[in-house]
């Protein structure tokens, strides 16, 4: 079968033996996986001298079940997430804890995001907000268009910030969130219509390492408000700004509880649903309601398909951090 790899910063197509099944998991074959971008683009430019599998969100069809798989049967639609179990290959070997049967209504395409989509959920969770209260959005990639479109969704005031005229533009035309390309727009924004000015939360879904956003983000929240790191950036505060509002700076892993453990992951163990309500599986399958249930459109995403003997361009085109196309889906049919 082939898969795709990273060696050399540089991205090729090679073959591999096809899995065999094991107890616990599901042998998939791959109908779409998606690129992300901020991840994929880091890998590639470290893999000096080794390989890197690339990929960890796809759908596919289920070719067989093995023992203890219950409620999932061959021919269904499966969305699965997780490295390095989920990769940009033909064929893949997932534990059930990772994987999510697909609704009828929901196309294929948007089931790819699934893993993408847990990731936003998770992230928007660790901020931990409740009913009305207001968030920011740093960056709008593919994560952050998410984000922004579940937290409207749950009712919550969104803001959104990119430098990218033509990504805020893309997001204005799928929700009804606040979209600014320019910082002192947004902080004025943020005083208006509240005798207490601010945001609740900010979530920094950008990436480049060192920025400035950290420091400019203690000066959009409220006293005592929250800035979680869920982007590829280096948590840089000025302890002046933390002081002066007590403020709360946190970090999303990944998908949610269950991610780099193996017991959950490779053992395929779950966890109980009265200790753990939202495992990086069970946040999966939220996103899939969501989109279900047409509470967010992912369909403009999902658009630019390629096939993998052209798999090399794509990741070419997903460097310009302005461009529209937030990610490409590898087709394998």
């Amino acid at each position: 079968m082939k898969k795709v790899i990273a060696k050399n910063q540089m991205v090729e197509v090679v073959m591999e033996d096809k899995p065999k099944i094991k107890e616990n998991y599901l042998l998939i074959k791959t109908v779409y996986s998606v690129i992300s971008p901020g991840t994929e683009l880091t890998l590639i430019g470290i893999s000096q001298d080794r390989e890197i599998h690339l990929g960890y969100s796809a759908v596919g069809v289920v070719e067989e079940a093995g023992e203890n798989v219950t409620g999932i049967k061959v021919g269904d639609r499966i969305a699965c997430y997780g490295a390095p179990y989920v990769r940009h290959s033909e064929y893949l070997l997932v534990p059930k804890t990772l994987c999510c049967k697909v609704p009828d209504n929901v196309h294929t395409c948007e089931a790819a995001l699934g893993g993408i989509g847990a990731i936003a959920i998770h992230g928007l969770r660790t901020a931990k907000l409740q009913f009305g209260e207001k968030v920011v959005v740093v960056g709008l990639g593919v994560i952050g268009q998410l984000i922004a479109q579940i937290a409207e969704a749950a009712a919550y005031d969104v803001y959104a910030y990119d430098l990218s005229r033509e990504r805020t533009e893309l997001l204005r035309q799928n929700s009804n969130v606040h979209c600014f390309t320019n910082t002192e727009e947004l902080r004025t924004a943020l005083k208006e219509g509240s005798p207490y000015p601010g945001a609740d939360a900010v979530l920094l879904c950008t990436g480049g390492k060192h920025s400035n956003l950290t420091e400019e983000s203690l000066k959009w929240i409220r006293d005592k408000g929250k800035v979680v790191i869920v982007g590829d950036i280096e948590p840089e505060f000025p302890r002046a700004g933390m002081f002066a509002k007590e403020a709360e700076i946190l970090i999303a892993r990944a998908g949610g509880p269950g991610r780099y453990d193996s017991v959950f992951e490779k053992d395929a163990i779950d966890y109980p649903y009265g200790y753990v309500r939202w495992t990086e599986g069970r946040n999966m399958g939220e996103y899939l309601r969501l989109v279900s249930e047409k509470k967010i459109n992912v369909l403009p995403y999902v658009k630019e398909k390629v096939e993998l003997e052209h798999i090399e361009s794509a990741y070419k085109g997903l460097i310009n951090k302005n461009s529209p196309i937030l990610t490409k889906i590898i087709s394998y049919s």
